[in-house]
């Protein structure tokens, strides 16, 4: 158990690895050491918004702090990230895990070998309308998952399965506890080479079902999750984090059928990367497993290429 402030590093400081330095820099009992990227513009602007040092080769961290969060390309996941695991240095690695399954696997291999903490940053985990949501399902039978949004330009170099999708694919196989069994799946690319809205189908071995769309050309934001169980409706709002409740009522005395009664559970709002990386470094401090492990990102990234394999296959079919 680490005592003092745990000194964190971030590698990367684009879009997302300079929202870890603003964060990191306000969390008590943390001490942000150094943020590396390979644009020097880039990252001693953000070192220097947030009061420290500036490497451009994230390595030279290694001595000099307790853990990292990686958010570079995921394409460059497995090289920076490994170089700190076989150092012995707790990691949390943006989402996706990597870009492919050898890629993953590797990365989740050495963490394991040298019995170093890994957390992956699917942040919707620390939602606390999620987080109610797991207290309160119970063997869910249907997921029906919508994640909306319009065109960004920043992450036109992935499909939207990796980029959105992936994120709801994690929740849905958190929240039932069968095996996977089949996965079916069709998309389309709009607006880049690359498949910019999808839906999947995703049946387990205990008749579950779960519907997931994710569309990165839609007119507006909207990010909802309906979820379907004999105990009744619960519906999740992402963005206002509160959760709509439909369940029969007590059967009237003289027979009949049971009333539905509605209701709204109100959880408070917590920003889920503050809330994700503080679990982090809760982590590190006291030598916890994290909520979203390796292993945890690996089986997400699977699903989310089978979905892509069938994306691919209903493209190119001849009909």
């Amino acid at each position: 158990m680490l005592k003092g402030p745990v000194r964190i590093g971030v590698v990367g400081a684009g879009y997302l690895g300079s929202i870890h330095a603003r964060i990191f820099s306000r969390l008590s009992d943390v001490k942000l050491v150094g943020v590396a990227d390979i644009n020097p513009i880039v990252g001693q602007a953000v070192a220097n918004k947030y009061g420290t040092a500036f490497v451009s080769d994230g390595r030279e961290l290694i001595n000099k702090v307790d853990a990292v969060t990686v958010a570079v390309p995921t394409s460059n996941h497995r090289e920076v990230s490994e170089s700190f695991l076989a150092a012995g240095i707790p990691v949390m690695l943006e989402k996706p895990i990597a870009h492919t399954i050898n890629d993953a696997e590797s990365i989740v291999g050495i963490a394991e070998s040298n019995g170093c903490l890994l957390q992956i940053g699917h942040l919707e985990r620390f939602n606390a309308g999620v987080e109610r949501l797991h207290q309160e399902l119970k063997r869910p039978r249907f997921i029906e998952v919508h994640r909306l949004g319009e065109f960004v330009e920043r992450a036109a170099d992935v499909d939207v399965v990796t980029d959105l999708m992936i994120h709801d694919i994690d929740i849905v196989l958190s929240l039932v506890e069968a095996q996977l069994t089949y996965v079916s799946a069709v998309g389309a690319r709009i607006v880049t080479d690359h498949v910019d809205i999808a839906n999947a189908r995703l049946e387990f071995s205990d008749g579950a079902i779960a519907n997931v769309t994710a569309s990165r050309v839609s007119a507006k934001k909207f990010r909802r999750i309906r979820t379907f169980s004999d105990a009744g409706y619960l519906g999740l709002n992402f963005e206002d984090q509160q959760i709509d409740v439909a369940r029969p009522g007590d059967r009237p005395s003289d027979g009949g059928f049971a009333p539905i009664v509605t209701d709204t559970i109100r959880v408070e709002r917590t920003p889920p990367l503050d809330a994700e990386l503080a679990h982090f470094v809760d982590c590190v401090r006291g030598g916890n497993p994290p909520l979203v492990t390796g292993a945890v990102g690996l089986r997400a990234l699977r699903v989310a290429h089978q979905v892509r394999e069938k994306i691919e296959h209903s493209l190119y079919s001849v009909s």
